[in-house]
């Protein structure tokens, strides 16, 4: 034993027993709770192997059984001190479980197996959820409410909301019977529902808008686009949305993205991200005109576009509709699609204002947040599992790591 470990050792028994000037009570029925002697345990550290002597209390009316200083020190059903659990946790966040066993065990001295890590990593993940979630409930109670649960960061001038999804591998048995894209019709993903949030407040000398640094926070789930909603504007809410914040929404259009927007975000700007309205004129080009005019055409069509006259793009595109057959009813319904979005497309007035009109920073959240970790070759998740490395990356990556570790020793002392 190391003398780290025996310093430790000594800690944890002072901690682990003694007397009690406060009652413990049996947590089901009430009823004060009797002292029954110690049992052992060892507790592996990073300092190394610990062991831990605690009282154990049972309930003489309904045998419940409790260890109060494994409640204290957070070390309930593990062998692991909070030091070893946070650092494998953030460890299998940054990459696979196999790989975070050989640093533990290279950094810190920890040899455990891949499957040990995932254990406790998802564990970790699903108390951040739960963690995330009762904040969330108490955000949106006072939102619904109408009572602001908090002012705007001072300084801030645009609060950007932008969120999409992206595919994630789902082991095979936990997507029977449901419809995918595979040519058969069945599915290889579920998907992942992400948002990020980020504020700006300059410009640069071109007078184009600069994100501030280390604002962007992140969060999502495999989940119903209800259940993201409600989630992504609790998320707001926590990062200072008030009833005067100017508010920027960024997506693709899809109808999903709009519903929530409409719902949670009604005074707010809503952008469709320049790159995927350039894809629907391609779309719309490679249908009607003809391929020897086809590249020319295309350029006049997105540079009426990329200027916002959603009008004239219209009004040409209608020259090139086939009088009759199926391709005018794709046509129209191309057509139909910049008509119904043609305020959520108006580039050169939202560029005046000094607005990103690009989804760039949630697609790069989709690579780096969700995809780097959870998308590797050779991987296939449950949802369960999925959802709980997703809390955990998003906490990571939104800087909040911290504050979970930080709230959870409170919680327990």
């Amino acid at each position: 034993m190391t003398l780290g470990a025996r310093f430790l050792e000594r800690a944890l028994n002072k901690v682990g027993r003694g007397r009690r000037t406060v009652p413990v009570r049996c947590p089901r029925c009430g009823h004060v709770m009797a002292s029954v002697g110690v049992k052992y345990k060892t507790l592996r550290s990073i300092l190394g192997p610990a062991r831990f002597g605690r009282s154990l209390f049972v309930c003489q009316r309904c045998a419940t059984q409790r260890f109060p200083a494994d409640e204290a020190l957070g070390v309930e059903h593990t062998v692991f001190t909070p030091g070893a659990q946070r650092m494998m946790a953030k460890a299998a966040s940054r990459s696979t479980f196999a790989q975070a066993a050989e640093d533990l065990a290279l950094y810190a001295n920890l040899r455990l197996t891949s499957k040990t890590i995932e254990r406790c990593a998802q564990s970790i993940g699903r108390e951040i959820e739960a963690w995330m979630k009762s904040q969330d409930t108490a955000l949106l109670r006072q939102a619904y409410a109408r009572q602001h649960p908090c002012e705007t960061a001072g300084g801030v001038e645009v609060m950007y909301i932008e969120y999409d999804g992206t595919g994630v591998p789902i082991r095979r048995p936990e997507l029977d019977g449901r419809k995918g894209k595979q040519a058969d019709g069945s599915a290889r993903t579920r998907e992942v529902k992400l948002g990020c949030i980020f504020t700006q407040t300059a410009f640069d000398e071109e007078g184009q808008p600069i994100r501030d640094p280390n604002s962007t926070t992140y969060v999502g789930a495999i989940e119903s686009s209800d259940a993201f909603g409600k989630r992504l504007f609790a998320e707001a809410l926590r990062r200072g949305l008030h009833s005067d914040t100017k508010v920027v929404l960024i997506t693709d259009g899809a109808q999903y993205n709009r519903s929530i927007a409409q719902l949670h975000f009604p005074n707010a700007t809503h952008i469709i991200d320049l790159y995927h309205a350039f894809q629907h004129v391609h779309e719309l080009a490679t249908l009607l005109v003809p391929e020897k005019l086809r590249e020319r055409i295309e350029a006049k069509w997105k540079d009426l576009l990329d200027h916002g006259d959603i009008e004239q793009l219209i009004q040409a595109a209608t020259q090139y509709l086939p009088r009759t057959a199926n391709r005018r009813k794709q046509g129209l319904t191309k057509i139909n699609y910049f008509r119904s979005n043609a305020e959520s497309m108006r580039y050169d007035a939202f560029r005046a204002k000094g607005f990103f009109i690009g989804s760039g920073v949630i697609e790069a959240g989709c690579k780096t947040v969700i995809g780097a970790r959870l998308k590797a070759s050779g991987m296939f998740w449950s949802e369960k599992g999925a959802n709980a490395i997703i809390a955990l990356r998003s906490c990571v990556c939104s800087r909040r790591f911290e504050q979970f570790w930080e709230d959870r020793a409170n919680k327990t002392h």
